[in-house]
C-alpha cells in the first residue's frame, strides 16, 4: 500500500500524521518507508538527516538517476526514510511536466517493491500542486488529505476535489482518497460545523478518526520523535493510532501480525 499525505493548504498536519502513522505501522509489526517529498524536508528534519548532500537525498533519485533503493535510510523504532533536499525545488523547472517524470516515482517504487513487496510506502508531500505533488498523486494507491477544523480548509479541500477531478482522464482512475480531521477541538463549534460540512459533501470518505488538539502531538518533532515515543499515553497517541486501526479496518492497511508462542 502506498498512502500520500496531501494538502494544497500548509499548517494542517501532513508531516505529522506521516510520521506518526508510520510509527503506528512499526508498532503493529510492519515498517513502512517514508518518503519525503517536500523540499522544505521536515520530516527529515525530524529524522536528524538535514545536512545530507543532495546526492544522498531523493533529489539524486530524480536528477541523477540513483535508485530509491540507494537513497534508503534507516529510521529507528519507524522503518526507512528517503530525505528530501531543498534542491528539489527545482525539479519543475528542470524536468518540465511531461508523462516520464510525473511517472517516475511510480516507476522507482515498481522496483523497489519487487525487493519489499509487503512494505508499506508514505508520503509526505509539498502544499503545492507541481511535478512533485503529482508525482506522489500518480504513484499512490490511496490518498489523505488532512483537513484542519477551519473554514479556510474546506476551501483547500474543495480544491483538491477539483483537481483531482481534473487528474482522472490522465490517470485514467479515480484515486482513492479520505479526508482527515486535523487540530480537532470538541470544545470549538466550528470543528463539529467542519466535519458536519465535509461530511456533507464527501460523505464515508471523510474518516471517523479525528485527530485532537495536543500537547504531545505538537512537541514531539522538537525532540525527533513520533507521538508514541513522546507519551504513548497521550490523546494524540490514542488518535493515531484509532487511524491507523479505521484504515485497517476499511482494507488499506495490514493488520498486526497475531502473536504466536
Amino acid at each position: 500500500m502506498r498512502i500520500a499525505i496531501f494538502n494544497q493548504k500548509g499548517g494542517v498536519g501532513k508531516t505529522t500524521t506521516a510520521l506518526n502513522l508510520g510509527a503506528a505501522l512499526q508498532r503493529s509489526g510492519t515498517p513502512p518507508l517514508l518518503i519525503d517529498l517536500d523540499p522544505q524536508g521536515h520530516l527529515s528534519s525530524i529524522h536528524g538527516k538535514t545536512s545530507l548532500p543532495s546526492e544522498q537525498s531523493l533529489f539524486a533519485f530524480f536528477q541523477d538517476q540513483r535508485t530509491l533503493r540507494e537513497l534508503e535510510v534507516d529510521w529507528e523504532n519507524i522503518g526507512q526514510l528517503i530525505p528530501a533536499h531543498q534542491q528539489l525545488i527545482k525539479v519543475d523547472s528542470i524536468f518540465g511536466k511531461g508523462p516520464a517524470i510525473l511517472n517516475k516515482l511510480r516507476h522507482g517504487l515498481d522496483t523497489l517493491d519487487a525487493s519489499h513487496p509487503n512494505r508499506p510506502c508514505i508520503i509526505d508531500c509539498c502544499p503545492y500542486i507541481g511535478v512533485l505533488a503529482l508525482n506522489a498523486i500518480f504513484a499512490c494507491e490511496l490518498l489523505i488529505i488532512p483537513v484542519s477544523t477551519d473554514y479556510l480548509s474546506l476551501q483547500a479541500a474543495e480544491q483538491i476535489s477539483r483537481t483531482l477531478q481534473v487528474l482522472e482522464p490522465v490517470l485514467k482512475r479515480r484515486v482513492p482518497r479520505y479526508y482527515l480531521l486535523t487540530r480537532f477541538d470538541r470544545r470549538r463549534r466550528m470543528s463539529e460545523d467542519v466535519r458536519g460540512k465535509l461530511r456533507e459533501r464527501y460523505g464515508d470518505e471523510v474518516l471517523d478518526t479525528a485527530i485532537t488538539e495536543n500537547v504531545a502531538v505538537a512537541e514531539s518533532p522538537a525532540f525527533n520523535q513520533d507521538v508514541f515515543r513522546r507519551n504513548a499515553s497521550s490523546a494524540g497517541a490514542q488518535d493515531y493510532q484509532h487511524l491507523f486501526t479505521e484504515l485497517v479496518e476499511r482494507g488499506h492497511l495490514p493488520a498486526a501480525p497475531p502473536v504466536t508462542g
